[in-house]
């Protein structure tokens, strides 16, 4: 049975409110199916995230577009943290050039240590 837009959009708003860090990708951590999508598991796993809830939108199409929908952003991957969305591979590597993604990410490094 196909998902409505609707119950599409209450799943990612579990994921993303349930979940301290989400990374919407092509792929999964162990194995991306592209490059944007590795880069963004590189750049958590370099802030100290071993352990993030991702989700493989190759493998689910009703997220792959209800999340371009629900953050209003084109393009996959996607981070989410505490519930708010961050932004894609681009934005994140900017984050970690400056330091802003560490910071960011530092409590849920140490909430898993």
């Amino acid at each position: 049975m196909e998902q409505t837009s609707v119950d599409v959009q209450a799943t990612i708003k579990e994921q993303v409110t349930g979940n301290p860090v989400v990374l919407y990708m092509k792929g999964t951590p162990q194995f991306p199916q592209c490059g944007f999508s590795a880069t963004a598991v590189q750049i958590l796993k370099a802030c100290g995230v071993p352990k993030f809830f991702s989700v493989n939108v190759l493998m689910e199409p009703e997220i792959r577009q209800g999340i371009k929908d629900y953050a209003n952003w084109p393009t996959i991957p996607q981070l989410y943290v505490n519930g708010e969305f961050v932004g894609g591979c681009d934005i994140m590597r900017e984050m970690f050039q400056s330091g802003e993604l560490q910071a960011l990410l530092a409590p849920q490094g140490e909430a898993q240590a």
